[in-house]
């Protein structure tokens, strides 16, 4: 769904990685299952536009194994394009226990790199004329994985940023890669993001590296790096980590980090731990995902949080939390407010979308609820077609409405 140009608002999609399949046959048997449904429904007039997600034995068929084609057939039978890149989960995502292995191989590691330049090589072979592409990634790592690992995370991160350049050299896209803060992770905060772009992306250090891997000029390197590395802002992990939207935006302006895709997305929210918070949090404790609790008591909003990595850690210990607030990061349906015994955060995804319609924040905005699987059926509603496109009708709504 293209967004009118005239309202200056970007492309909406959502992300694939709804859709079960991490190698080439499932991946395109779901794309021709559900994409023409969700498109009939919300963009039945123009071009839809994609957010793809490639693991990557899906990458090494479309790269090398004569795939591509058929990809791009597809998307022309269909009246579909491709800008945008989900390129975090690397290895299978639906069925089985994903849990931090999501986060694996990661920014360390030369298997990353060499995944994520396939994704870029992917990108610029389907990018229509004049459109500009993305790739969200994992946020370097897992925090437990990172510690002392900053510098060499950075120094892959720039190998990949040379290999950005030479792609715009020889085909003329431009693609950003957007690195995708999370709980519990290297970069977790909007405070440590910037900390990071700051003092281990945009050094002189790094500019000159680039410089010299790349022949561009030290004016060059530097601008064109600033560019090309950005961050996925995702709408669910921000709140989960009780940013302020307003000023977590300004903060990345002022730093001059691009948001290069805007995830929307929400999570479960608990206003208040009762006695009765394990029971009702029960149906939410499923073995697939990581589902990273967050803690603040209500009366000191300023106090240090208390993070957990999982929501079996977290619920371990719930009877020393009563009273407390916690955010689950556990994406919902974003056209839900409210939960039957919690609250989601839904308040704080609006706020976002206000901003962007009064400044743009971002030229990729993708709805990620990759939960449906694991929902409680209480919660699941329809098929994946029919949620996916009541959540792209529900943020369009916000988008066009007015203050």
């Amino acid at each position: 769904m293209h967004i009118a140009s005239t309202q200056k608002l970007g492309q909406l999609t959502y992300c694939t990685n709804v859709h079960a399949g991490a190698d080439w046959p499932d991946m395109i048997t779901g794309l021709r299952r559900w994409v023409p449904q969700v498109k009939a429904a919300v963009c039945p007039d123009q071009s839809f536009g994609l957010g793809l997600r490639i693991a990557a034995s899906a990458a090494q068929s479309l790269t090398n194994g004569g795939k591509l084609s058929q990809l791009q057939a597809f998307l022309d039978e269909t009246e579909c394009h491709v800008f945008t890149i989900n390129g975090f989960p690397y290895g299978p995502f639906h069925g089985a226990s994903v849990k931090q292995n999501v986060y694996a191989p990661d920014w360390q590691t030369e298997e990353r790199l060499t995944y994520t330049n396939a994704l870029a090589d992917i990108l610029a072979e389907l990018l229509s004329d004049g459109m500009e592409g993305s790739i969200s990634t994992v946020p370097g790592s897992f925090k437990a994985w990172s510690q002392g690992k900053e510098r060499d995370i950075a120094a892959n991160i720039l190998r990949h940023i040379a290999h950005l350049i030479d792609v715009k050299r020889r085909t003329g896209r431009t693609i950003r890669l957007a690195l995708e803060p999370e709980p519990c992770c290297m970069l977790e905060t909007i405070d440590e993001t910037v900390d990071f772009f700051e003092n281990q992306l945009f050094t002189s250090d790094s500019v000159k590296l680039l410089a010299c891997s790349t022949g561009l000029g030290h004016g060059d390197a530097e601008a064109t790096l600033r560019d090309l590395v950005s961050i996925c802002y995702d709408v669910c992990h921000a709140a989960v980590e009780y940013e302020d939207a307003d000023l977590s935006i300004a903060q990345l302006r002022a730093a001059g980090i691009k948001v290069a895709k805007l995830q929307l997305s929400s999570a479960l929210r608990i206003p208040c731990v009762s006695p009765e918070t394990a029971h009702h949090l029960a149906p939410f404790n499923e073995p697939v995902y990581l589902h990273q609790v967050i803690a603040r008591h209500p009366t000191a909003a300023n106090s240090t949080l208390k993070r957990f990595s999982d929501l079996p850690e977290a619920m371990a210990d719930i009877d020393a939390f009563e009273g407390y607030e916690w955010r689950v990061h556990f994406h919902v349906p974003v056209f839900i407010e409210r939960l039957t015994a919690f609250e989601t955060t839904q308040p704080f995804l609006k706020r976002i979308l206000a901003l962007h319609r009064a400044r743009p924040i971002s030229d990729h905005l993708e709805v990620e609820t990759y939960t449906w699987d694991v929902l409680p059926d209480a919660y699941r509603g329809g098929d994946v077609a029919t949620n996916m496109s009541r959540e792209l009708s529900w943020v369009l709504k916000e988008l066009t409405s007015a203050d």
